[in-house]
């Protein structure tokens, strides 16, 4: 790899493109103004404002799946086992999906990996039962949001790129439905990404600091390396598939070379994953949670059409279909395919209407390209700079994660858009931060971010019409 090549992976240096010179020069009062700015305060700011459209966009906030919280409340109390079913009182939980009962106990496991229980542990010490996981979401979300920002500093150079991109990951994404719903399988999505921004940002930074050359600085970066892995490997104890990621951390990050690299983030990343081990093995007596293949034989099956059950929980063979879940699922079209709504005339609301709408989204999910089509933009990083570390180790964690979560048999049931895309969200963003830089701040880049804005708005709005 040339030194010229090499010099840019960590700052997104290369030599932007004549579209993107051009755009430049017709925006680059933007890229001035922010370059006179302290980052602190745009942090600020978009905490702020995070903080705002995620609270403001559910104020209920029912929370009425609160796994985590129940999980909190045994750990409290000394046990693994949750309380169920609860079915009188203040605190109920007998509605509960996704949970394996123990006969004859009272008592039932969770199937989730148990750090979103951990980190509501302050909360629920306090507040009880009545802690509130989903309004911790929507805190956590706002801090992701500037999480993203500062890691996005580290990748470009281009503040204004970064700032877009950041921006687009708040939106025009799911994260924006995941952080406002906070409901137990959203909450574990938020609680990993924080913990991948923060692994790929201190990667970034330490891989250009082991460039410099300096002995003192190369031993630093090894243990930043380190606890770079054990940030990663965090993640993992709230959503599983986030471990498929580790491509990233081959390519980027401290040590030198590939080597050093991939082994002192993967002796991080191996300390909380082998406590997870160690964890279901104390409470379950297997390494891998038994309720998952119980659920694999009793999860309620929305569409029987699209699960088999005599394939396994992760199998190769469901990737076409749920492909296409994931890419380009339509929305659902009431008005024109409900019996109900025959001779029904469109009015102006015919996008929000409760009865009869035009479009309505599918509680299966939606496709990527459909709710968030500003991660076209990773194009022409993809395209322009596939041999750079940053962009290779990025595009191989997308891919490793994506098909982890394309084998499993189900993709996530009463939800906006693709949920699982919050799995690679962190490391997709690099690559769209790094094609708007070489791009440019200009229609085509803003325009698809604010159509993201607009599609993931119109989905939080049915989210929460629909009582989902």
């Amino acid at each position: 790899m040339s030194d010229e090549v090499s010099a840019s992976i960590a700052t997104g240096s290369a030599r932007p493109s004549a579209g993107a010179r051009r755009s430049g020069r017709r925006g680059g009062w933007l890229e001035s103004r922010l370059q006179r700015i302290e980052p602190a305060w745009i942090s600020v700011a978009l905490f702020l404002v995070a903080l705002l459209v995620y609270v403001g966009s559910n104020l209920e906030r029912a929370d009425l799946y609160d796994h985590f919280v129940w999980q909190a409340d045994a750990f409290l109390h000394g046990r693994a086992e949750i309380a169920y079913p609860v079915t009188t009182g203040a605190h109920q939980n007998g509605h509960f999906q996704d949970v394996l009962p123990i006969p004859g106990t009272g008592l039932a496991q969770l199937p989730f990996p148990p750090l979103p229980a951990i980190v509501l542990l302050p909360f629920v010490a306090a507040f009880g039962l009545a802690t509130n996981g989903a309004a911790v979401a929507a805190v956590l979300g706002a801090v992701n949001v500037v999480l993203c920002w500062l890691m996005l500093l580290a990748v470009t150079p281009r503040r204004s790129a970064a700032l877009l991109a950041t921006v687009f990951y708040g939106f025009g994404t799911v994260a924006w439905y995941a952080a406002m719903l906070g409901t137990t399988w959203f909450l574990a999505h938020v609680v990993a990404s924080t913990f991948l921004f923060l692994a790929i940002g201190l990667a970034v930074r330490t891989d250009r600091q082991t460039r410099r050359g300096w002995l003192e600085r190369k031993q630093r970066a090894l243990t930043r390396q380190l606890a770079t892995g054990v940030l990663f490997g965090t993640a993992a104890l709230a959503r599983l598939t986030t471990i498929f990621g580790a491509p990233f951390f081959v390519f980027v990050g401290g040590g030198g070379s590939w080597l050093r690299r991939s082994l002192w983030a993967g002796i991080g990343a191996a300390i909380p994953v082998l406590l997870l081990l160690t964890y279901n093995v104390a409470t379950t007596g297997s390494a891998f949670h038994p309720a998952y293949e119980y659920l694999h034989r009793v999860e309620y099956r929305p569409r029987p059409e699209l699960v088999h059950p005599d394939w396994g929980i992760e199998d190769p063979r469901y990737i076409p279909q749920n492909a296409v879940i994931m890419l380009a699922w339509p929305p659902q079209r009431p008005l024109l395919e409900d019996d109900s709504c025959a001779g029904v005339t469109p009015g102006p609301d015919l996008l929000l209407a409760s009865d009869c709408p035009l479009l309505r989204p599918d509680p299966l999910g939606m496709g990527l390209l459909l709710t968030s089509p500003a991660y076209l933009l990773v194009l022409p990083a993809l395209l322009r700079s596939w041999r750079r570390r940053i962009v290779a180790g990025s595009a191989l964690a997308v891919l490793a994660i994506a098909l982890a979560d394309l084998m499993h048999f189900s993709q996530g049931w009463v939800q906006f858009g693709y949920r699982f895309s919050n799995d690679l969200a962190p490391f997709a963003i690099v690559l769209v931060a790094l094609g708007i830089a070489r791009l440019g701040v200009g229609p085509l880049s803003l325009g698809l971010v604010g159509l993201s804005i607009a599609i993931n708005a119109w989905g939080v709005y049915w989210g929460v019409a629909l009582g989902w």
